[in-house]
C-alpha cells in the first residue's frame, strides 16, 4: 500500500492498511506499507521513508536493499529525523491544502466535472477530453495540468485533468481562476 498522502486528508483521518489488517484479524501476510516525508512534509528531495508489514516480505526486501542500495547519509538522516518528530509542520500543511481545496471549489465547484477530493492535493477533472483540455489550458492560460489517459490505461481516464494544487494561494487562486474561465 502505497500510504505517502496518508497525513494530507481534508474532513476526516483515513485508516491505514495497518488498521485494516488489525480489524481483519491481525495477519500481515503479503502486505506492506511504504510512507514518505515527500508529501507529509513537501520534502520530494529528501528521498526519505520507511517500509512496514509483513515480516517474510520485509526480511527479504532488507536483503535486497543490502546488496542494491544506497546508505543514507547523516545529514539527510538527521533532516528525517527532526520531520518525523514534528506533527506541527505536517497539520500546518494539511491546513494550507485544505485552504487550496477551498479555493478550488469557490473557482471551479459549479463545473459538472468537479469534485472534492478526501485527500491528497490533486483534482480530478472530468471534462470530457483531457488531452484537449490540457493543450488548451497550456496555448490559452499557460497552465499545465496532466491528461488523466498519461495515468490510466484501457481509457479510464480519457474524461479527465489532474490538476495539482501545489503552489502558494496567490499562484494557485490564479490559476484556478483561468481554469475556471477556459472550462
Amino acid at each position: 500500500m502505497d500510504e505517502c498522502y496518508s497525513e494530507i486528508w481534508d474532513a476526516a483521518e483515513p485508516a491505514g492498511a495497518l488498521e485494516a489488517c488489525a480489524a481483519l484479524g491481525g495477519s500481515l501476510d503479503n502486505v506492506v506499507v511504504f510512507h514518505s516525508l515527500s508529501k507529509r512534509s513537501s520534502a520530494p528531495g529528501l528521498r526519505s521513508g520507511f517500509a512496514v508489514g509483513d515480516p517474510k516480505v520485509m526480511a527479504a526486501f532488507g536483503r535486497l536493499r543490502s546488496y542494491g542500495g544506497a546508505a543514507t547519509p547523516m545529514p539527510v538522516l538527521a533532516a528525517a529525523t527532526a520531520l518525523w518528530r514534528d506533527e506541527g509542520h505536517v497539520e500546518e500543511n494539511r491546513a494550507l491544502y485544505r485552504a487550496k481545496l477551498d479555493m478550488a471549489e469557490r473557482y471551479l465547484g459549479t463545473h459538472p466535472g468537479f469534485a472534492r477530493p478526501q485527500g491528497g492535493f490533486f483534482l480530478w477533472m472530468d471534462v470530457g477530453d483531457g488531452e484537449n483540455a490540457a493543450v488548451q489550458l497550456w496555448r490559452k492560460a499557460k497552465i499545465r495540468v496532466l491528461p488523466g489517459k498519461y495515468l490510466a490505461r484501457d481509457g479510464i481516464g480519457d474524461r479527465y485533468i489532474r490538476v495539482a494544487l501545489v503552489h502558494d494561494l496567490e499562484t494557485t487562486e490564479q490559476a484556478l481562476i483561468r481554469i475556471a474561465d477556459i472550462l
